[in-house]
């Protein structure tokens, strides 16, 4: 029986690789909106991290997103997504 090979993906964070199912997805729509995306389908160019604040703030520091996405992301769509990784929302 062949084993399935998990799918690995890179925090824009902390730089480490982890499994697919560990990390969160950030997703830039086609129309240009930028949302979590909990489901890990949704349409357009994702970006992942681990499921920390810390790593979301790094990544926002380290400009992560705006490398991936080519444009900044608003400070009210970070309050949201920060807010929803922490599970307030």
């Amino acid at each position: 029986m062949q084993k399935r090979k998990i799918p690995l993906r890179q925090c824009g964070g902390c730089g480490e690789m982890k499994p697919k199912q560990e990390l969160v997805r950030i997703v830039r729509s086609p129309e240009g909106i930028i949302s979590l995306d909990t489901t890990g389908k949704k349409n357009g160019r994702g970006s992942y991290i681990c499921k920390s604040s810390d790593c979301f703030k790094l990544a926002i520091k380290k400009k992560c997103f705006y490398r991936a996405f080519g444009m900044n992301i608003p400070d009210d769509v970070i309050n949201q997504i920060e807010k929803e990784i922490n599970g307030e929302a």
